[in-house]
């Protein structure tokens, strides 16, 4: 269950018109905190980058769905069943195995400087000109 200082800070960012995957990363962001502050681990970035999304999804947020179990959930209306207490449990004791390192500002700026390196120039300057844009519409409110 995300804290409720993230939900808030997510709704603020819808409210202002800002992006899914901007509303998502405040989910991210926590997911991050929680793996530093020893709550538990993940084997590497990208898994505490999957976790915080898939937590932004439940939460509500419009992201597109990467499987196809979150399409049928979708399809559904979400909810499906909620996760089991056991299988929770089991989730949280597998995680809490894990190594700290996947969560480290030295491991998240690697996986950003990557990610970036993967999107082409016209992609960069297009979510350029989408922010810019979003800060003109919050600005005049």
């Amino acid at each position: 269950m995300p804290e409720k200082e993230t939900l808030e800070r997510a709704e603020k960012d819808k409210r202002q018109g800002k992006a899914p995957s901007t509303q998502a990363g405040e989910f991210i962001r926590e997911e991050f905190h929680h793996v530093r502050e020893g709550k538990h681990g993940v084997r590497n970035t990208k898994q505490a980058i999957a976790i915080g999304l898939s937590k932004a999804r439940r939460a509500g947020v419009k992201l597109p769905t990467r499987n196809s179990q979150d399409a049928r959930e979708e399809a559904r209306g979400r909810t499906g069943k909620p996760t089991s207490p056991r299988r929770a449990r089991a989730v949280r004791g597998a995680l809490k195995q894990e190594g700290r390192s996947g969560g480290s500002r030295r491991a998240v700026s690697r996986q950003a400087r990557a990610a970036a390196r993967r999107r082409s120039s016209s992609q960069r300057s297009q979510a350029a000109r989408r922010a810019a844009a979003t800060r003109r519409r919050t600005r005049s409110r």
